[in-house]
């Protein structure tokens, strides 16, 4: 009984101990402003311009496969903006099964 206590008990510390470092870890390992090299901080102001651009289109005169175009480019610069921030995050149903597994192991 004792022993089950103990070891239930230091698995929920563990467990509180890596929850609680992930997000300050994260955030250390985060790439500042001056860890991203030059030609890709130029690609990146280069998308974001295009992407005010696209913003402040008037989409009214444009027919149907110019908006289709439109929104397509727009995901694309989108998805690399996101490749170049090189972050490692998770996603909630991923920390929920975690967490069910927890449980279960206990």
């Amino acid at each position: 009984m004792k022993s089950k206590f103990l070891t239930s008990f230091l698995i929920t510390i563990l467990f509180l101990l890596v929850a609680l470092v992930s997000p300050v870890q994260a955030a250390l390992l985060r790439p500042t402003r001056d860890s991203i090299p030059s030609n890709e901080e130029a690609r990146a102001r280069i998308l974001t311009q295009r992407l005010e651009e696209i913003k402040s289109t008037d989409k009214t005169t444009l027919s149907g496969f110019e908006k289709k175009e439109l929104r397509k480019e727009t995901k694309d610069i989108k998805k690399e903006i996101k490749k170049m921030s090189n972050g490692v995050y998770i996603s909630i149903g991923a920390l929920i099964i975690i967490i069910l597994l927890l449980i279960l192991i206990l």
